[in-house]
């Protein structure tokens, strides 16, 4: 037999073994994936643990699909075009209003980082500078101000809407969907909007181009806490009550692969993290902007997913509202910890 065919035979022998190693019967990895609004930073806890094969680790395939506005995951979600979605808790209470069920499996924010509220430049010139004088505010026309947030119903409605409202000032502004940076920059710059909702990444390059100026700053301590009277789940990831019937081990598996995320988020340097996400996803965007929006988590939260049934229920003040069309809701009911609670067994 000459040396060639030998080794042919030796090279077909090890492939034939290694296809049967256990690790290659193994059913081929999961599809999943996760719908949220524009890619931002504040979605980034997805697009770490993609990142860093966290979902490849626990057997899933993960693919991250994005829209203009938080609404995008809930609607994307309840059309079945993803089995889970990142975004503000009030959607999967929407959902369920509307007759599909949901699961919150985990926070990733309990400080609403857009709730923040920013003016034009001139009118800040002008001297306002709070929710009050920005509500007292009338357009050339005689018109109520104009306050976009990404979308009516988003989660920048839900928050804006509630800090006039908590302050009896709730039918002195008009408000319109303003979508993502593309029409909410420039619709300030040219006066079409007279306040935007913004997330920190928001404020900065706002700031820096000169288009307006914060006049209400959850990153400052105690400001959202004195509003709202507390912490409470403000970004998080749910699914279809459906998808944790029909699959737990998959659900599991997500959840496992999030919480590793925030793992690595919580114990890594800010610098790093930023060097890890903006190649992919960031390039195009102020490096000061993107290192807003991840410290902004840095310095509010623990990193531990964990809801608990008060802070939930904190929730009530704006999520309960007229016009939100969210009926109340038990946290027994909607919110799951038990993968959560898996997840930090396993990976302590």
């Amino acid at each position: 037999m000459s040396i060639t065919r030998r080794q042919a035979l030796i090279a077909g022998s090890a492939w034939a073994g290694a296809s049967l190693l256990p690790g290659q019967l193994r059913a081929e990895a999961k599809q999943v994936s996760l719908a949220f609004g524009p890619v931002s930073p504040v979605y980034a806890i997805g697009m770490i643990a993609e990142l860093k094969g966290y979902f490849k680790d626990e057997g899933l395939d993960s693919k991250l699909v994005t829209g203009n506005a938080g609404t995008f995951g809930r609607q994307t979600l309840a059309a079945g075009q993803a089995l889970f979605a990142h975004g503000d808790a009030s959607h999967p209470l929407q959902l369920g209003a509307r007759g599909k069920p949901c699961k919150i499996l985990l926070a990733t924010e309990m400080v609403c980082s857009y709730a923040s509220i920013m003016v034009r430049q001139d009118l800040y010139d002008s001297g306002i500078n709070s929710v009050e004088k920005l509500a007292d505010y009338k357009r050339a026309d005689g018109a109520k101000p104009i306050v976009a947030a990404t979308a009516i119903g988003s989660g920048t409605w839900v928050f804006g809407t509630y800090v006039f409202e908590a302050r009896g000032l709730g039918g002195k502004v008009n408000w319109v969907a303003g979508g993502g940076t593309n029409t909410m920059f420039p619709s300030l710059q040219t006066k079409q909007f007279d306040a935007i909702m913004a997330p920190p990444s928001w404020i900065v390059e706002v700031e820096k181009k000169g288009f307006g100026r914060t006049i209400y700053d959850t990153s400052k301590p105690g400001v959202f806490e004195k509003d709202f009277g507390g912490t409470l789940p403000v970004l998080v990831i749910y699914t279809l009550q459906d998808t944790v019937e029909q699959d737990k081990a998959m659900v599991q598996a997500y959840v496992n692969a999030i919480y590793r995320a925030m793992a690595f988020v919580k114990a890594t340097p800010l610098a790093e993290v930023q060097a890890l996400v903006t190649p992919k996803y960031f390039a195009g965007i102020d490096p000061d902007a993107v290192s807003a929006e991840l410290g902004f988590d840095k310095s509010t939260w623990a990193y531990d997913g964990v809801i608990e049934k008060a802070s939930f229920e904190r929730g009530a003040k704006p999520w309960y509202r007229k016009g939100t069309d969210i009926p109340e809701t038990r946290y027994e009911d909607v919110v799951d910890m038990s993968f959560l609670q898996a997840a930090r067994a396993k990976y302590k």
